[in-house]
């Protein structure tokens, strides 16, 4: 017990950790009640099936867009100058989804929302950086477990709130508040974060701007494959889930609430234990058993039937998130303590923000139509297909995990 305490006052001891912790549980109060409601929001507003994938291939390929440039930024300018930056843009998210009156409009707020996701590069270095390096793995799980349960509860008020309200209303009170909280955010990461990138490592020649893929690691060059393959796989039915479980298994959004917190609750908790885990045995396993879990998961969700079925198979699939790292931030496979601890196992500090806009973009060039073809098949076949298709896909990603990933620390 008294080593665990000492680990976690190490952890919490640092401001940037402290500071980043504080504006994502501002963030979670505000965000995580309209976000995982957002598919059923668009198709309030007009959009079909397949327009509401290929509004999520607009917001992938605006992510696309800014993921390298924001790496860059960071590595050149600062993390906390990007971070503060592309900040503003999560006020004028919710301004803009507050403001459409039909689907094409939420093009603005989707593109507003992806540019707000540029400085995930710059966040994911700045939390390694300010982590030690002793006890990375386990730092990265105990900070999501810090700023991920708040989310999860959320997501339950939310669809209380929706439910009571009603669609419509109930988004325009909560995106109202949405802009309140992002000007707190603003505020908050201004004035609190310090910079973790020494001079010595800052990017300045016009040469060290030029990133050629092959001459990468080969463990790099397989984790940009998984993590692209993933993100396909799971783009694919991403956007639906939600309506799938309204609309054919039959939840409210109170229901679906519950279900994404407990499951949230229970993967942000094993997120933890997944990173004390992958100091111990290792990055590569974690990884390959989330790789593992999560497609195996999308086959159950389909015959799913009812509330409990649904919540198990979702708890099932939370496994699979806590112990590796799955979709854990902002749609990117690079959250999980797992896999954030290998990169920085890897990188150097001089190449951090570079490396994760490069893998980040990676996963988006990847993924991109996948949202659209997930609509495609529900609209022109049946909801079943679409998971169907996107579990085949989910399965290839271990394959390559197992075969080409090598540590750069044996365990």
């Amino acid at each position: 017990m008294g080593s665990s305490l000492y680990t976690l006052r190490r952890i919490l001891s640092d401001r940037n950790i402290l500071v980043l912790t504080l504006s994502e549980f501002i963030s979670a109060l505000s965000f995580r009640l309209w976000m995982p409601y957002w598919s059923l929001y668009a198709l309030d507003l007009g959009a079909s099936k397949e327009v509401l994938g290929l509004l999520s291939v607009v917001q992938a390929g605006s992510v696309l867009v800014c993921q390298i440039p924001g790496g860059l930024l960071a590595d050149r300018l600062g993390r906390k100058k990007v971070i503060v930056f592309f900040t503003v843009f999560e006020i004028l998210t919710p301004l803009l989804y507050m403001l459409a009156r039909s689907w094409p409009h939420l093009v603005f707020g989707a593109i507003s929302q992806s540019m707000s996701w540029a400085c995930m590069p710059a966040l994911n270095a700045i939390v390694v950086e300010s982590l030690p390096e002793d006890i990375r793995g386990t730092g990265i799980g105990i900070y999501r477990l810090v700023t991920w349960l708040p989310r999860m509860v959320m997501e339950f008020v939310g669809g209380v709130v929706l439910d009571y309200l009603g669609l419509a209303r109930g988004f325009s009170i909560i995106l109202t508040w949405s802009i309140v909280a992002s000007i707190l955010i603003l505020a908050v990461r201004a004035w609190g974060l310090y910079e973790t990138l020494g001079e010595g490592d800052r990017c300045r020649g016009g040469h060290r701007l030029k990133l050629n893929i092959f001459d990468m690691p080969q463990s790099m060059l397989a984790l940009i494959a998984i993590g692209g393959i993933s993100s396909f796989a799971a783009r694919m039915a991403m956007p639906f889930v939600v309506v799938y479980a309204v609309e054919v298994i039959g939840l409210t959004k109170s229901e679906w609430g519950l279900v994404s917190m407990v499951s949230g609750i229970l993967s942000v908790t094993l997120s933890s234990v997944g990173g004390a885990l992958s100091d111990r045995i290792g990055r590569k396993p974690c990884l390959l058993a989330s790789r593992l879990i999560e497609p195996a998961s999308r086959l159950g969700f389909i015959h799913a039937n009812n509330f409990l079925q649904a919540l198990a198979v979702q708890s099932f699939s939370a496994i699979g998130r806590g112990v590796g790292g799955g979709l854990i931030m902002k749609g990117l496979l690079m959250g999980g303590p797992a896999w954030q601890a290998l990169v920085a196992d890897i990188v150097p500090p001089s190449d951090r923000g570079r490396i994760m806009g490069v893998m980040g973009s990676a996963q988006i060039l990847l993924g991109l139509p996948s949202s659209w073809v997930g609509g495609y098949l529900w609209d022109n076949y049946a909801p079943e297909v679409t998971f169907y298709a996107s579990t085949v896909m989910g399965f290839i990603a271990p394959l390559i995990l197992y075969a080409f990933i090598k540590e750069s620390k044996e365990k």
